[in-house]
C-alpha cells in the first residue's frame, strides 16, 4: 500500500499560503499584522477569528480553536488527513508523490470507502439520470418534470432521475457491476430490514452534492400512491443533512461573486429559481435552516434572501430562519412571493409561479422583498390583538429573540425604537422588558461558564514560556536554544511539555504548527501557544529575543544556585559540619557564578 511522501507533504506546508487558502471559506479583512474574520467554528457576529501571515496559522480568540491550514481544512472539508493533503496539492498544482510506508490501516480503508461510496453514488446518480431521460420506464417522471415548466437545460445541470418501481432492480444491477453484497448493505441505497430492497422506488431523483461536487446522497419525490412525498438518503460519514444544502455546488461561484443567497424550501424552488435565473438559490434538506448551514454560507455571502412558503409553516420557518441568520452575523430579506390580485393578495412558491406564469414573471417576483424587522413586525400584528394591553405585550415580546441577536447596542436602541413607534408602546418599558427576558439566559449561562472557568486555572507567561514561544514562532532559531539550554534547566513543567514537543519536531523535521500541536496533550497548552504565538512581539528582533531570552533563563538559574550557596556558607559559619574543603568547593562555585553573571549582564 502506498501513502504521500514527506516530500509532498513538506512541499505543500511550504508553498501554501495560510490567507489565500483560509480566505476561500471566511471573509478576511487586514488590520494590523493580521487578517482577521467571522469565526467559522462558532457563532458570533463581531470578528475574532485570526490568520497570522507569517507564521501561516489561525487562532480564534473566542472559541480558542486554531492550528495550521492542514488542520482547518480537514475541519472545513471534514476530510481525512491524507484527503486534505491531495486537496491542497490539487489547489497548489502540486504532483502528489507516493511511497510505501506505515500508516493507519484504519484511516487509510476509511479513506478508500469514502471514495468508494462518493463513485458509487455518481454512478448511480448517471443511471437514474440515464432512466429518466432516455427511456419509456422515466417516462411518467419526465412529463411530470415538463408539466411543471422544468426545462431540458435544468433537467441536465440537476443531474434529475427517475428510480424504477421495480424494488429489486437497483440491487441485481448493482451486483452485475461487480459490488460486493457487504458493500451495497452500508451504502444507505437500500432499505435495512430488506437489504434487497431500494430506498427509492418510483420516485423522481435529485442527486445531492457537496460543494465539491461530489454525489453524497439523494432525495426522491413520490409520483403515485401512498407514502411520504419526499424522502432522503440517511445520513453517512459522507453526507450530514444540517451541514448540506441542496444545490450548494451549482450556486456557490455566484454566492461568491453577488456575496448573496436565497434560500427556498425544496428541490423543486431550488430548480425554478436557477430557471429563472437566479442561481445563488440553495435548499436545506429535511430540516429548517441551520446554524451549521448559516456558517458554510456566511464565508461567502453577507445577506440571505428567505424564500419560503406563506403558510404557518413556511412563515415559522423564515422567523427561525431571520433568527439563524442574525444569529451568524448574516443580513436577511425576506422575499413575500406575493401577487396583488383583484380581490386578495396570492401567496405562491417559486415552483408554482415557474409552472403557472413563467420564468420572467418568477424573476420578477424575486425581486419583491422586505427587510427582517419589517416582515417581523408585519407578523406580530397577525398574531396578537394589539388593541388590548395583553396582545400588545405578546406583540413586543415576539420581538426579544430578535433583539438577542443583535451584538450592536446600537442596533438594539434602534431597534426597540422602532417597536415602540410601531405598536405604540413607551420605549422605556420595552428596555425594562427585555432586560428582564435577557437576564434571565445571561443567568444560566454565566453559571455555566463559571464552573468551566474555575475547573482549570489558567496558565501564566513567564520566561521560560515566553522563550519557548518566541522559538515556535520562529523555528529556524531552535537549534540555537537546543545548543544553549537542556530540557533539564527548564523548571516550568508546561515549558518542558513545549521543550520536548520541539524537539521531536526537530528530530523529525516538522515545520507546521500542526505537527508540533500533535506533540502536545495537554489542551489548555495548545489554546496557549495559539493565542500568544501569533503576537506581533515574536516577529521583532527574534534572534535577540532567544538570545535575551536565553540569558535571563540562564541568569534566574544561576542566581537560585547562588542563593543556595550563601545559605549553605552561612550555616557553616553558625556551626554547621560543613568540611574546609566543602566550603572552599562552594566558594569556588560562587566565584565563577559571581563571574558568568556578570558575563551575562556585559553581553
Amino acid at each position: 500500500m502506498s501513502f504521500i511522501s514527506e516530500e509532498t507533504i513538506q512541499e505543500i506546508q511550504q508553498r501554501a499560503d495560510a490567507v489565500s487558502i483560509i480566505g476561500e471559506y471566511v471573509r478576511l479583512e487586514k488590520k494590523g499584522g493580521r487578517y482577521w474574520g467571522l469565526c467559522p467554528f462558532h457563532n458570533e457576529k463581531t470578528p475574532s477569528f485570526s490568520v497570522d501571515p507569517e507564521k501561516n496559522f489561525f487562532y480564534c480568540f473566542g472559541c480558542h480553536k486554531g492550528g495550521g491550514i492542514i488542520s482547518f481544512v480537514m475541519e472545513q472539508e471534514k476530510l481525512s488527513y491524507p484527503e486534505t493533503l491531495e486537496l491542497l496539492a490539487k489547489k497548489l498544482n502540486i504532483t502528489v508523490k507516493y511511497e510505501a510506508g506505515s500508516s493507519s490501516l484504519q484511516e487509510t480503508n476509511r479513506m478508500k470507502q469514502l471514495e468508494d461510496m462518493a463513485e458509487l453514488y455518481r454512478r448511480v446518480a448517471v443511471s437514474f439520470h440515464h432512466i429518466l431521460t432516455a427511456t419509456e420506464a422515466g417516462k411518467k417522471a419526465f412529463v411530470y418534470l415538463k408539466e411543471r415548466g422544468i426545462s431540458d437545460e435544468m433537467i441536465n445541470t440537476f443531474r434529475l432521475g427517475y428510480a424504477p418501481a421495480h424494488r429489486h432492480w437497483l440491487y441485481r444491477f448493482l451486483l452485475s457491476k461487480g459490488y460486493s453484497e457487504d458493500f451495497l448493505e452500508k451504502s444507505g441505497l437500500f432499505s435495512r430490514q430488506h437489504t434487497q430492497s431500494s430506498f427509492f422506488t418510483d420516485r423522481l431523483i435529485f442527486p445531492i452534492s457537496d460543494r465539491k461536487g461530489r454525489t453524497v446522497a439523494f432525495g426522491g419525490r413520490i409520483l403515485q400512491g401512498d407514502g411520504p412525498k419526499y424522502l432522503n438518503s440517511p445520513e453517512s460519514d459522507l453526507y450530514k443533512k444540517r451541514e448540506t444544502l441542496y444545490a450548494i455546488e451549482l450556486a456557490l461561484p455566484h454566492i461568491r461573486k453577488t456575496e448573496e443567497v436565497h434560500i427556498c424550501e425544496g428541490y423543486m424552488d431550488v430548480i425554478a429559481l436557477h430557471q429563472a435565473g437566479v442561481q445563488t438559490a440553495v435548499a436545506p434538506l429535511g430540516t429548517a435552516f441551520t446554524d451549521e448551514q448559516a456558517r458554510l454560507l456566511r464565508q461567502w455571502a453577507k445577506t440571505v434572501y428567505l424564500v419560503f412558503d406563506n403558510d404557518p409553516a413556511g412563515q415559522a420557518a423564515t422567523i427561525k430562519g431571520i433568527l439563524t441568520c442574525r444569529r451568524n452575523g448574516l443580513g436577511c430579506k425576506i422575499v413575500t412571493m406575493e401577487k396583488i390580485g383583484a380581490k386578495s393578495t396570492i401567496f405562491k412558491d417559486p415552483a408554482d409561479i415557474l409552472k403557472e406564469d413563467g420564468p420572467e414573471a418568477l424573476q420578477n417576483y424575486v425581486k419583491c422583498f422586505i427587510n427582517d424587522f419589517d416582515y417581523l413586525v408585519g407578523r406580530a400584528r397577525a398574531l396578537f390583538d394589539t388593541t388590548h394591553t395583553e396582545g400588545l405585550a405578546q406583540a413586543v415580546a415576539f420581538f426579544f429573540p430578535y433583539l438577542e441577536t443583535l451584538d450592536s447596542e446600537v442596533s438594539r436602541d434602534g431597534c426597540m425604537g422602532a417597536i415602540a413607534d410601531s405598536f405604540g408602546v413607551d420605549r422605556t418599558a420595552i428596555v425594562r422588558d427585555f432586560n428582564q427576558y435577557f437576564q434571565k439566559g445571561v443567568a444560566v449561562h454565566q453559571s455555566y461558564t463559571e464552573k468551566k472557568l474555575q475547573s482549570k486555572a489558567p496558565i501564566r507567561m513567564n520566561d521560560e514560556l515566553f522563550l519557548l514561544l518566541a522559538i515556535i514562532a520562529n523555528r529556524s532559531l531552535y537549534p540555537r536554544l537546543r545548543a544553549s539550554l537542556s530540557i533539564e534547566e527548564v523548571e516550568d513543567p508546561r515549558a518542558k511539555d513545549l521543550f520536548i514537543a520541539l524537539e521531536e519536531c526537530y528530530r523529525n523535521d516538522i515545520q507546521d504548527i500542526d505537527g508540533l500541536l500533535v506533540q502536545i496533550q495537554d489542551e489548555e497548552l495548545r489554546r496557549f501557544i495559539l493565542e500568544k504565538a501569533s503576537s506581533e512581539a515574536f516577529s521583532q528582533k527574534p534572534e535577540q529575543l532567544v538570545s535575551d531570552g536565553i540569558k535571563r533563563i540562564r541568569a534566574k538559574r544561576l542566581e537560585r544556585r547562588r542563593a543556595e550557596i550563601i545559605l549553605r556558607l552561612r550555616s557553616a559559619r553558625t556551626g554547621s559540619r560543613q568540611s574546609e574543603q566543602q566550603i572552599e568547593e562552594l566558594l569556588s562555585e560562587k566565584v565563577h557564578i559571581d563571574a558568568e553573571l556578570h558575563r551575562l549582564k556585559e553581553d
